[in-house]
């Protein structure tokens, strides 16, 4: 037996099986370039869900990681830490918001700010205690917490996890008249995805979110914005808002905000909303640990040193372009923006599955969603070499 299918049958026997991952066991990574257990390299075109924008073991956040983890790792919030404060400075400078609390994972991020949203509905909007109402869009992903699965509109995540949590209306993404139309007296924010990540890299008409900002400003509804997948230069702005200038109230981040090394998220925004929160009404043992502050303070600095935005919008420009020119009956669409891209199948043509296998197998890691959709978002590192190397892997697999 090999080593990769000793490790695999291992996982599937001692791991509940809530993840099915491609067969492939990887032991190390460098830059957009991973390698596995038996010594085979792989083009990562995936960044762990973005989480891995700067690529594998970059020098400079290794460097970081190393040097806080020798000196002080957690503390908790119970004392102050020398990171937090500067790291806090430095991320709403980034945002151009006012104000960040730190969590640990995407979920809590959202979580955080749906408290929030509903804290500044009963003491600044006057929304009679415990009926506000936050609108989200049809095929959203938030996270799977209990409360994010309640307005998923996704069976699957939801079906055997009820009783779900009130307070939650869904409409179409993309539809601006249909925000406009949901809102109530009792409505107190709009949480929206700018890209939906999850559901296939679907990209709204162009005005969308500029649409949305004008209508939340004139009904006084908070606008939220998810950009734990897109945010942090994903889709050639450091911010997916900034395509069209909808700043939010709130702003969700995870993923790559600690450089692929540790889970760090936050929600940032306005200090009108969140410095509503008072001690002990939210927390975490873990957020805005010093370890996790100090590398995601290096992990911006370098988003913004090695101009991976920009990068991003070229390299994705690039990578569009060759797979919108591959020539297979089967693919009906190539759509994104930046290195958040996808390719949708056409239903009953192939599988997604069994294409991101056969693109494994020569050497490209993708994944699919969905049955019909393959995404490719590679590290923002990535090269002109390589973004040529994948649309000649991917024309080699689509010509079969």
């Amino acid at each position: 037996m090999s080593k990769t299918q000793s490790i695999i049958e291992q996982t599937e026997k001692y791991c509940a099986h809530n993840y099915q991952p491609l067969p492939v066991v990887l032991a190390a990574g460098q830059g957009v370039w991973v390698t596995d257990v038996e010594g085979r390299r792989y083009l990562d075109c995936l960044s762990a869900y973005s989480a891995v924008s700067h690529g594998h073991c970059h020098p400079r956040l290794l460097r970081a990681l190393t040097d806080q983890a020798g000196r002080l790792a957690v503390s908790s919030r119970a004392f102050h830490s020398e990171h937090l404060g500067p790291w806090a400075q430095e991320l709403t400078a980034l945002c151009e918001m006012e104000m960040a609390l730190p969590m640990n994972t995407g979920a809590e991020a959202v979580e955080t700010a749906l408290k929030a949203a509903r804290k500044w509905g009963y003491c600044a909007k006057g929304v009679p205690r415990h009926e506000a109402k936050i609108i989200a869009c049809a095929n959203n992903f938030h996270g799977r917490t209990t409360t994010l699965v309640s307005f998923s509109t996704e069976e699957l995540y939801r079906e055997d996890f009820g009783p779900y949590t009130p307070g939650f209306a869904t409409i179409p993404f993309g539809d601006s008249a249909a925000l406009e139309a949901a809102i109530d007296d009792r409505t107190v924010a709009f949480l929206v995805e700018p890209i939906q990540g999850e559901a296939g890299v679907i990209v709204p008409p162009a005005g969308y979110l500029k649409r949305v900002r004008e209508i939340c400003t004139r009904r006084n509804v908070l606008m939220i914005c998810d950009e734990i997948q897109v945010g942090l230069a994903r889709t050639g702005a450091m911010f997916a808002w900034m395509h069209e200038g909808a700043k939010p109230d709130l702003m969700t981040l995870g993923k790559s905000l600690g450089g692929g090394f540790l889970p760090i998220s936050a929600c940032v925004g306005s200090a009108a909303v969140l410095g509503l929160l008072r001690p002990g009404e939210h927390g975490s043992t873990f957020g805005g640990n010093a370890l996790a502050c100090a590398v995601s303070r290096e992990a911006m600095r370098v988003l913004q040193e090695e101009h991976l935005a920009e990068r991003a919008k070229a390299m994705g420009e690039r990578l569009l372009a060759g797979l919108r020119g591959i020539k297979c009956d089967r693919i009906k669409e190539v759509r994104g923006k930046g290195l958040l891209l996808a390719i949708e199948l056409r239903p009953g043509k192939c599988n997604a599955r069994v294409i991101c296998e056969a693109l494994k197998d020569e050497g490209l890691l993708c994944k699919e969603t969905h049955g019909t959709t393959i995404r490719f978002a590679p590290p923002l590192v990535i090269t002109e070499a390589e973004v040529d190397l994948i649309v000649q892997i991917a024309e080699k697999v689509f010509a079969n």
